[in-house]
């Protein structure tokens, strides 16, 4: 059992993430990874850790909470680990399955931004344009991110310095337990673009296609061929905006700079927050309402649908020798990748 932090304030999400830990024992492995102050108040940074802890075994990482108001996206992760944890004693098949994959969560990436009802961490930087990425065509005013100030919204941090604690958490982990491998995928849990839930991969700092578009491309064919009545519209995050500092382009980069041979897939799951706007005008009137389902119905729904696609990830990444594509057929996704997503940009 993990210590408490010193003097916190309560917070849901972190009491049920200390349960999770609780109940999730001996199968689940809890890792502090540092903590985060907020005026006196101090919040602990964990990892989850589930499965085979073999290097050699293909891994996938979930994440959420990077953007304090965006609740929803740390409730999707702790959803799929409850439900793993609750499947832990009696399911043969899971545990099975768990010895073919290593999991790896950060449900909650900025906890201190979670409590104070900010987009931002308690420093007012916003962590998804924190990275040491620079985009290399023209991002939108503000938007793109900014080092004008922390009192606006999509600061960058000051220039040349170090990330935030809760930047260098999250590339941490992912360097240690992820980039490492011959296979792995991530999976980043957001909300608030539109009325659609989308999955955007990198690059989000420039329009030009990642080296890796064939095997995006190929995931994307045997999910599509698995639920063929799906609502996620999947496409690079640059067919919606560039941006500087993202830290999926920065691991990315990181992975593809080793030159071993190895490949990391990360994504981020934009939840379509209009949608719930759409049916629920009232939510506009609430901060959080912007970002989360406010109805309780509308709650357990979100729950349904994602925690069945982290699964399919999970899926995808212990049985990732039988999908990726090689010689031919390699560069036969990249020519229909580059005709579905880049043609005519």
């Amino acid at each position: 059992m993990l210590p408490p932090p010193e003097s916190p304030p309560f917070l849901p999400a972190l009491a049920e993430l200390q349960r999770l830990i609780d109940e999730g024992q001996p199968y689940l492995e809890a890792r502090l990874l540092g903590e985060v102050r907020s005026g006196a108040h101090r919040f602990p940074l964990h990892a989850l850790l589930m499965g085979n802890p073999d290097p050699d075994v293909p891994a996938v990482g979930f994440f959420g909470g990077v953007h304090g108001l965006e609740r929803i996206g740390a409730e999707v992760v702790m959803a799929y680990v409850r439900n793993l944890v609750s499947r832990l004693r009696w399911d043969r098949l899971l545990h099975q399955h768990l010895q073919q994959v290593r999991l790896v969560f950060m449900p909650l990436v900025n906890p201190g931004g979670l409590w104070r009802g900010t987009r931002a961490n308690p420093r007012g930087v916003d962590l998804m344009r924190n990275a040491p990425v620079d985009a290399t065509q023209p991002v939108p005013f503000m938007l793109g991110g900014q080092r004008i100030s922390a009192g606006l919204p999509w600061y960058r941090g000051v220039a040349g310095a170090p990330m935030e604690v809760e930047s260098a958490a999250l590339c941490e982990l992912v360097e240690r337990e992820m980039l490492g491998r011959r296979f792995s995928l991530a999976v980043d849990c957001h909300s608030g673009f539109g009325v659609q839930d989308r999955l955007w991969f990198p690059y989000a700092h420039t329009a030009e296609p990642i080296p890796h578009l064939a095997e995006m491309h190929a995931l994307s064919t045997i999910f599509e061929a698995t639920h063929s009545h799906h609502p996620y519209l999947l496409e690079p995050q640059s067919a919606a905006y560039l941006t500087h500092g993202d830290l999926w382009d920065h691991l990315y980069r990181q992975k593809t700079q080793r030159q071993d041979g190895g490949l990391f897939l990360p994504m981020t799951l934009e939840m379509g927050s209009w949608l719930w706007i759409k049916k629920n005008p009232r939510q506009l009137f609430t901060r959080h309402g912007i970002f989360n389902p406010q109805i309780a119905h509308r709650q357990r729904r979100v729950m349904r649908r994602h925690i069945a696609l982290l699964d399919f990830f999970t899926r995808a990444a212990a049985g990732h020798e039988g999908w990726l594509p090689l010689g031919a057929a390699r560069e036969a996704h990249r020519l229909q990748a580059m005709q579905r997503w880049y043609a005519g940009r």
